[in-house]
């Protein structure tokens, strides 16, 4: 199976080794892993501060890389989301529809197109599961608590293959970490009070390893644990699937 592989901003220019445990991971799966060397932002920044006009460039320039692939695949669900229900802003080509329906998050591919039910990973640690508001009710990577309907979960079976591995139980397993791209910025004091309840609800039940899908979110929840002066490390799911320790 062909693969595109989709690399956001934040990955390429500040968490690279998940790009590469995505790589890897994906090749061990038996997939031929293609990166187009032209691919940018997908323009979510500029689109959700408003400026949707200046984000068409980057959009027509993603689905001009990623328009003869049937499967793109990227490690963040945000991006992924963004690409998929907001490409609206762009005129509503042939390519641009491709693209909108063949691009997937990570553990979405994984475990709906590969089916994947075994891993030969192994990460003998506790780690907490921050499960980012993309990915969980944009991307519908598992079921929101706050709803009265039966759980699921893509995530976490997945985790569930890796040995050695132990996902801790948290008192609030689905809130917000406060990070909201550009809400961060706008509202700096909000955002950082969030992010220190998330952090601190991981380390109460005994996290060595704050873990997600979205290296936004991970960067926001990591400079806290480092102002606070935490032994707490984040990691990409990329990297824990991939990891054989």
């Amino acid at each position: 199976m062909k693969v595109a592989l989709f690399v956001p901003c934040y990955i390429d220019q500040f968490y690279p080794q998940v790009a590469v445990a995505t790589l890897e991971l994906l090749t061990k799966l038996g997939c031929e892993v293609v990166f187009p060397l032209n691919q940018t932002c997908c323009g979510q920044p500029m689109a959700n501060s408003g400026c949707e006009r200046d984000a068409v460039s980057t959009g027509q320039n993603l689905v001009e890389n990623f328009k003869d692939f049937d499967y793109i695949v990227g490690p963040s669900g945000s991006c992924v989301l963004h690409v998929r229900k907001h490409y609206d802003l762009l005129p509503q080509t042939d390519a641009v529809n491709k693209v909108r329906n063949n691009i997937y998050e990570l553990c979405e591919f994984l475990t709906d197109v590969l089916k994947v039910t075994t891993l030969n990973a192994s990460f003998p640690h506790k780690v907490g599961l921050h499960q980012s508001c993309h990915g969980q009710r944009g991307m519908r990577l598992s079921q929101c608590s706050e709803l009265n309907k039966p759980y699921y979960s893509k995530v976490t079976p997945l985790l569930n293959m890796v040995k050695g591995l132990e996902i801790i139980t948290l008192d609030r397993k689905d809130e917000c970490c406060g990070f909201g791209g550009t809400f961060c910025v706008s509202e700096e004091a909000v955002s950082a009070r969030m992010g220190q309840d998330r952090v601190a609800d991981h380390i109460k039940n005994g996290a060595e390893i704050i873990i997600g899908g979205d290296t936004s979110c991970l960067m926001h929840l990591e400079g806290i644990l480092k102002r606070e002066g935490s032994n707490v490390k984040t990691m990409h799911i990329a990297e824990i699937l991939n990891a054989n320790l």
